[in-house]
């Protein structure tokens, strides 16, 4: 039965070119998924930097201006404190400054002249004074030696002549010291007061800019803890901020690849969420210790062997990739061949 045979053979032959499609295709598959020579292909993580943000103060918060998924710039003011006690201390300690300022240069200056004159003013009342006592005490000690007066009488004389020559000497004291003017030592304790207060003004004016929370670097708002009215404190953070630059991809190179790679070199992310989209990226550190294989790690050495950590820079300007996404590294061998880059220039290659 020629027709039957007919049959059998255009059967058996189709299924021998199926057959060989799936096998050219599994084939075509394996060699696909191979590393080509001019590149290795990695499997890992993106990674992302987050910062706890608190206050430098313990005080209740006043306002808070942003919210979870907010995306920030550097240096955008996120919150603020209730500044009343820190500008009332810092107030209080400007005022001393100045007191101080004016008591440094009262002492710099020295004496006024109307001070030295009324000090010579006062020493030429003292000297007449003196004078008169004596003049008395004379005369009444020749009374004395007569008998026409008391003894009493001359002993009081005599008292009030030495006590007017005592204000005499007084008086000089008080001239030369108006003259000399103030003493260094008592200049110098005065500066060394003012430059204290100083240093108060500018804790308590730190202090106060302490009132407002900046963000320190771009980045989203991830998690808002606290709110108007609450507590804050050093140790209560009121965000946590996800750096997003710089962004990288955690993987990991075996051993036998790692004469292959070196910082610097340009390479590709690939992720499961936006396929076909490739991430321009590029390797920024290598650790320089060995680590066993990570149970996430996909690699098809067996899981005990050596690996080596590899931070993959990669850029995100629609801020497409989040903390964890599994992610592929595709590295080039044959672009962007040289020196290896600084942390300030994996930021900017």
């Amino acid at each position: 039965m020629p027709a039957e045979r007919i049959k059998k053979r255009i059967l058996t032959g189709t299924i021998v070119v199926f057959a060989a499609v799936i096998i050219a295709v599994s084939l075509w598959r394996i060699f696909r998924h191979g590393a080509p020579e001019n590149e290795i292909v990695l499997h890992g993580n993106v990674d992302i930097r987050q910062v706890d943000l608190a206050f430098n103060a313990n005080e209740r918060i006043e306002r808070v201006l942003a919210e979870e998924g907010d995306k920030v710039k550097a240096g955008q003011l996120l919150a603020t404190l209730d500044r009343q006690r820190l500008q009332y201390q810092a107030s209080q300690a400007d005022a001393q400054v100045r007191a101080q300022e004016n008591v440094v240069a009262a002492l710099e200056a020295g004496t006024r002249p109307e001070d030295i004159r009324k000090a010579r003013a006062d020493m030429a009342a003292a000297a007449a004074e003196a004078r008169n006592a004596e003049l008395t005490f004379n005369r009444l000690q020749q009374l004395e030696e007569k008998d026409l007066i008391s003894k009493q009488q001359a002993d009081d004389a005599k008292a009030a002549a030495d006590s007017s020559l005592a204000r005499l000497q007084a008086a000089k004291e008080a001239l030369n010291l108006a003259v000399a003017g103030p003493r260094k030592e008592d200049i110098q304790a005065a500066k060394a007061t003012m430059n204290a207060l100083r240093e108060a003004l500018a804790v308590a004016r730190r202090n106060l800019s302490y009132a407002d929370l900046y963000a320190p670097s771009d980045g989203v708002i991830q998690s808002r803890i606290l709110e108007s009215g609450d507590m804050a404190s050093p140790q209560k953070p009121v965000f946590t901020l996800a750096l997003t630059d710089p962004l990288w991809v955690r993987a990991y190179v075996s051993e036998t690849d790692m004469g292959k790679i070196h910082p610097g070199m340009a390479a590709e992310i690939l992720t499961d969420s936006f396929p076909g989209k490739r991430y321009p990226a590029w390797v920024g550190f290598i650790s320089p210790s060995a680590q066993f294989t990570p149970k996430s790690v996909e690699t098809r050495e067996v899981r005990t062997s050596l690996v080596y950590q590899v931070r993959v820079f990669v850029k995100d300007p629609q801020n497409e990739l989040r903390l964890g996404m599994p992610a592929t590294v595709v590295i080039h061998f044959d672009r962007a061949q040289g020196k290896a880059v600084s942390p300030k220039q994996q930021r900017n290659p």
